[in-house]
């Protein structure tokens, strides 16, 4: 049996950054008008660890950076075709589904946040875009509100799935090396 050697792959301000976003994102979710000043709060959450993902995308470490893990959806549907015939390759950082599927997040997190400010500002006549308030297209605004929130969540759960089937086929639990942050070092 060999030996396996961690390696650190993620550095705490990204699984920070993580784990605050699942909490954000469900706090948001689960509130919805019942509790909209905690929905509200949440949403500024999200918007603020958008920022940072943006920013970390740029001066984090190797493996936080765009630059080192943004390829075309080409790759990314070829990896997929690939994970189908049991023969993907295994990657150190972000692979070229989860590279898809963080791209699909942050832009629909970013358009709930925004039609929700939308929203909120239609609606309540408060926030960043209170200009809208009493605005004709309130109804509109609401409908894709919840089309990006549901549309986010329906991403969170592939993303899980897939988190479980690389999991199973690499043979590395993904999300508890997002917790402690590392990776066995070998490649297979």
């Amino acid at each position: 049996m060999k030996s396996e050697s961690l390696v650190k792959v993620w550095d705490l301000p990204l699984r920070f950054f993580h784990w605050l976003l699942v909490a954000g994102f469900s706090v948001a979710y689960l509130t919805e008008d019942e509790l909209l000043p905690l929905h509200v709060w949440a949403g500024y959450l999200v918007l603020m660890l958008l920022i940072f993902r943006l920013i970390w995308g740029f001066i984090g470490n190797e493996n936080s950076r765009f630059s080192n893990f943004l390829c075309s959806p080409a790759t990314s549907f070829n990896y997929l075709k690939d994970l189908v015939q049991l023969k993907s390759k295994r990657y150190l950082g972000h692979n070229p589904a989860g590279t898809a599927m963080i791209v699909l997040l942050l832009v629909s997190l970013l358009a709930t946040v925004i039609s929700g400010f939308a929203v909120y500002g239609a609606d309540q006549g408060v926030g960043p875009l209170a200009v809208l308030a009493g605005s004709k297209f309130e109804e509109l605004l609401e409908e894709m509100h919840e089309f990006f929130a549901n549309f986010t969540l329906f991403l969170v759960i592939v993303h899980i799935l897939g988190v479980i089937v690389e999991s199973f086929f690499h043979r590395e639990n993904l999300a508890k090396a997002m917790v402690h942050g590392t990776k066995r070092s070998d490649q297979d």
